[in-house]
């Protein structure tokens, strides 16, 4: 027997087993070997800014996409997909008062390739594309349906500051109206119980009687004007987080992304009380806004003021209190400062962004941009704020602090963050579950900003309404 014929044969035995242990197996196992991608989750977060649709598989995914013009339909094909039960649940996410999608069909295309048929309600500009595995998430394929045309939010604003003045015009001229109605009343009452016979009598007396009040005039629809945008208060509050980003979540599970769109909502609500004040949010519902488009649309309004809104977490359930941080030009005034921006700066890699649009440099220029003017502005506009929170609950710094926070970097917007409590302390995430302790801290928040106009008037704004 030649040298190495035994080696040689022994290898050909196992391979021959190998080939029948193969044989042998199901179809469906023997399938798994060449299996693409398996859909773990479905995610639909519809908004009237976009909605994002949200695929997430253990493998990456690659899609390509094209629009269909009557009726509107967004066509997506997957590749690397098959038909499951967790894809098909798409179907039942999209819900009726959903802006963009109005319906959904999922089907197997070709053996490989799944294609979902997005029904749309208005022509979209879309944004696909893939995430790699950050935090809980591991791939994500996403969909952002934007409105073609996207609404101009200054006009917006003053839109409703015109429709609330209007309304409450009709409301005194219908108070003004009944309270007429009543006072007529008596005589008119007088006039119906006169004895029939004396009709011929009482006619020159009825000339003497009042006439009906007449109809009140309409309100005509007013237009925005720019005496009325030179008057106008711009605020822009920041709920931090949203959609794919839940934020620090309590030891009870309370979500930093919920609690902090609830007190900005009711902030909003308490600073729109001043018939020349209008509140803009970043986001008015559950989804996700990156940094960069948080400062941008506070700079589109021309917003005189911007504050963030955030309720953190720590390594220890210990720490506490509230803070309230301004931009730094240069350093972090201490390390946990430091510490808090670096933490909240990620917020982009949770929530989603898309790289083919995102530019780093915008927010570099940004930060370049900003003046020794608008820092000193917010830090005034953070000692008013942090003095009036001190009153409703515990500090954790009873100074402004200062660190480069990417979401305060508009250059020509004073601005500040404010760390509403430490949700990882129970104590502190229970007060704020409480409403009670919420609308204190609303009325803290809506203070300071008053007091912080009051000694520095905003400037008129000049921008012609088109």
């Amino acid at each position: 027997m030649k040298p190495g014929f035994a080696e040689r044969r022994q290898a050909l035995r196992a391979m021959g087993s190998l080939a029948l242990i193969l044989r042998a197996l199901p179809a469906d196992a023997a399938a798994a070997t060449h299996a693409g991608s398996n859909i773990v989750a479905v995610r639909v977060w519809p908004a009237e800014a976009y909605t994002r649709v949200t695929l997430e598989s253990d493998r990456s995914l690659a899609a390509t996409h094209f629009l269909v013009e009557a009726p509107d339909r967004l066509v997506i094909d997957v590749d690397g997909l098959e038909l499951s039960p967790n894809l098909r649940g798409l179907l039942g996410k999209v819900k009726a008062d959903d802006p963009f999608i109005a319906g959904v069909r999922v089907g197997q295309n070709t053996p490989r390739v799944v294609r979902i048929v997005l029904d749309l309600k208005q022509p979209v500009a879309p944004q696909i594309f893939t995430l790699a595995p950050v935090a809980a998430y591991q791939h994500r394929l996403v969909f952002d349906l934007y409105p073609k045309v996207a609404v101009d939010p200054l006009l917006a604003l003053i839109k409703d500051k015109v429709q609330a003045e209007q309304e409450a015009a009709q409301s005194v001229q219908d108070a003004l109206g009944d309270l007429i109605a009543k006072l007529d009343k008596p005589s008119l009452n007088a006039q119906t119980s006169a004895k029939p016979g004396a009709s011929s009598a009482s006619a020159p007396q009825a000339q003497n009687t009042p006439a009906p009040a007449p109809a009140l005039p309409a309100l005509a629809p007013a237009e925005p004007s720019q005496a009325k945008l030179d008057r106008l208060i711009v605020i822009a509050l920041d709920p931090g987080h949203g959609g794919e980003d839940p934020g620090a979540i309590g030891p009870s599970g309370l979500r930093e992304k919920d609690v902090v769109l609830a007190i900005a909502q009711q902030l909003r609500d308490r600073l729109n009380r001043n018939p020349n004040m209008r509140v803009l949010l970043t986001r008015e519902g559950d989804y996700f806004v990156p940094l960069q488009q948080r400062v941008q649309k506070a700079r589109r309004v021309q917003a005189d003021l911007f504050v963030s809104i955030h309720a953190d977490a720590f390594f220890t359930p210990k720490a506490r209190g509230a803070s309230v941080f301004a931009l730094s030009d240069g350093a972090a005034s201490s390390q946990a400062a430091k510490w808090m921006a670096s933490r909240e700066n990620a917020a982009d890699l949770v929530g989603g962004v898309n790289a083919a649009v995102k530019d780093a440099s915008v927010l570099k220029a940004m930060l370049d941009m900003s003046t020794t003017a608008q820092i000193k502005d917010s830090l005034k506009l953070g000692s008013e704020v942090l003095g009036q929170i001190g009153r409703v609950g515990t500090l954790h710094k009873r100074r402004v602090e200062q660190a480069g926070f990417a979401v305060l970097k508009a250059p020509d917007v004073p601005s500040i963050l404010v760390e509403t409590a430490f949700i990882s302390n129970p104590e502190e995430e229970a007060q704020l579950r409480d409403a009670d302790y919420q609308a204190k801290l609303v009325e803290a928040l809506a203070t300071g900003i008053a007091r912080y106009f009051a000694k520095n008037p905003p400037l008129a704004r000049h921008r012609a309404l088109s």
